[in-house]
């Protein structure tokens, strides 16, 4: 008995300083909002697995401010991200971020900044819930897509009920547009209720209501886009 105790304690021991190591889960949605100027922004925080991206705007007036994103490693106390996009990389050149965070909870700080404490939102899980690259207009006759596999992306990410789609290049950091806010997936409905657009603030109030099908790791996107006009797109399921 007494061995079979000191066998348990060096197990134990042992795996102190590995936990340690392990990052702390920060999947979910975070947001806070910080008054800049006598102004309200809101800051949105989207965590996945191996993906990440903060994204800055205010809400009223509407002004998008900026979004920057890519793949992270967490660690019990930091956060490293090497980014794919930033919308700010032609004046601040930053291509990876390091930032310490604590968790306390639901509660979230950067870097030690108590001003600007996130919140975990709650959600609920839908069907369109993950990451999609655009891969071509509809219908698919066989078609080249654009998928993950060229520089010039386009990337839609959904999750914690909220959504983001963001035109990027990879490697020169061109940053071509983005637009996102809340959303809902049921039974075949998809409807987005736009918060933020980077190309033109006067779209951001519109709700959109579009059809859609998961076939396999395809979603057939099908409706009228922000500017009224039908669309059909297919998104494939980033596996990354």
């Amino acid at each position: 008995m007494q061995s079979t105790s000191r066998f348990t304690q060096l197990i134990f021991l042992f795996c102190i300083p590995f936990v340690s190591l392990l990052g702390q889960d920060l999947t979910g949605v975070f947001m806070a909002t910080e008054e800049v100027d006598g102004k309200q922004v809101t800051h949105e925080l989207k965590f996945g697995t191996t993906y990440s991206m903060h994204t800055a705007y205010e809400a009223s007036p509407p002004k998008f401010i900026k979004t920057l994103g890519g793949f992270h490693t967490v660690t019990a106390d930091s956060l490293f991200v090497e980014l794919e996009f930033n919308s700010d990389f032609a004046q601040d050149s930053v291509a990876t971020k390091r930032l310490a965070y604590t968790l306390n909870g639901n509660s979230l700080v950067i870097n030690g900044n108590t001003d600007r404490t996130y919140q975990r939102i709650d959600s609920k899980e839908q069907d369109l819930d993950g990451a999609w690259m655009f891969g071509t207009r509809g219908p698919d006759t066989g078609q080249d897509r654009r998928g993950d596999t060229r520089d010039r992306k386009t990337l839609k990410f959904l999750m914690g009920e909220r959504f983001q789609w963001i035109a990027y290049t990879v490697g020169s950091f061109k940053f071509s547009g983005t637009g996102g806010g809340s959303f809902t997936s049921k039974n075949g409905k998809y409807v987005e209720q736009i918060e933020f657009f980077s190309r033109d603030d006067s779209r951001v109030g519109a709700t959109l209501d579009f059809m859609y099908e998961v076939d396999g790791n395809d979603w057939h996107h099908k409706g009228k886009n922000s500017r009224g006009e039908p669309m059909y797109e297919i998104w494939m399921r980033r596996e990354r």
